[in-house]
């Protein structure tokens, strides 16, 4: 007898101990983090000057500062996807603060217009492994389960009563012979003797 049933299955999850390729990225998103806040932190002065953004060098040491500890905290992390979220901020500010040398006194124009389309394209790369860590995490739907009309038994209730009962346990299910109870035939009380 088939038995009717609702199951919806969940979907399988990849779930953090997956290798994803998203981790993949976000390790070497780290990488590139830790280098590129190395370059602005000791470079400032150079990377300035080479965009038209002179006198604007403590702020890209920050910038450095910021980028270096985000790529140790993305590397170190057994969850790197907050950091990642970080990243996209940063990048953010860091595309706010080139659109700000935009302007015609600016020689460099195109120099920074390259550094801009870099700083673009590592925004895209961010923007979609946080956006794929934050897909790997998130649980997959219940599944839903109906088993109302399951009883347990192999065959409907009717057909299961009394089936047990001709049932002889075998013989090593029964208690050994020295284990059970003893009962001395010269203790049986005088008056239940006479009756005999």
């Amino acid at each position: 007898m088939t038995l009717p049933q609702t199951v919806h299955a969940p979907r399988g999850a990849t779930g953090r101990g997956a290798h994803s390729g998203a981790e993949a990225l976000a390790k070497g998103l780290g990488w590139f983090s830790l280098g590129l806040g190395l370059a602005e932190l000791f470079g400032s002065r150079r990377l300035c000057r080479a965009i038209g953004l002179e006198g604007r060098e403590p702020l890209i040491r920050a910038y450095g500062v910021r980028e270096a500890a985000t790529g140790m905290a993305i590397l170190m992390s057994h969850d790197p996807t907050p950091w990642i979220w970080g990243r996209v901020g940063g990048d953010a500010l860091d595309l706010a603060t080139l659109a700000t040398g935009f302007k015609s006194s600016n020689g460099q124009a195109g120099a920074l217009g390259v550094a801009t389309a870099a700083v673009a394209g590592v925004t895209v790369l961010d923007l979609m492994c946080a956006q794929s860590l934050t897909a790997d995490k998130r649980l997959p739907p219940r599944g839903t389960y109906d088993y109302s009309d399951r009883s347990g038994f192999p065959r409907p209730i009717e057909a299961m009563r009394g089936a047990a009962s001709d049932f002889q346990p075998p013989a090593d299910f029964r208690i050994p012979e020295p284990l059970r109870p003893w009962r001395d035939e010269a203790a049986v009380p005088s008056d239940e003797a006479n009756k005999g």
